[in-house]
């Protein structure tokens, strides 16, 4: 099953996410094969970090919380508010991703 993971940063927290980015990554990579898509949430010049926001597929909603709970930036602090529901996907998506390099 599919969880959307909305979660919001803390006010002036850039640095704190900076900081604790590469084990959050690490903790992602290490479970990319059920990542429907990731990334952060940003303002209008899409470079300054409001959150993330995360679609992931896990077995139940305890295991989609117990993930979160272990996240580094969760056990970091930086969020003000996380939210975590269930989502089916019925639309096939043709934008929205990186280029491929």
């Amino acid at each position: 099953m599919l969880f959307v993971f909305l979660l919001v940063d803390k006010p002036d927290f850039s640095d704190l996410r900076q900081r604790i980015r590469p084990e959050h990554k690490a903790y992602l990579a290490a479970m990319a094969d059920r990542i429907a898509f990731a990334g952060p949430l940003t303002h209008d010049d899409e470079r300054t970090m409001l959150g993330s926001l995360l679609v992931i597929d896990f077995h139940s909603r305890e295991a989609a919380h117990s993930w979160l709970a272990d996240e580094p930036f969760t056990k970091a602090g930086l969020y003000s508010s996380m939210a975590v529901h269930a989502f089916v996907n019925l639309w096939p998506q043709k934008i929205g991703f990186p280029p491929e390099a």
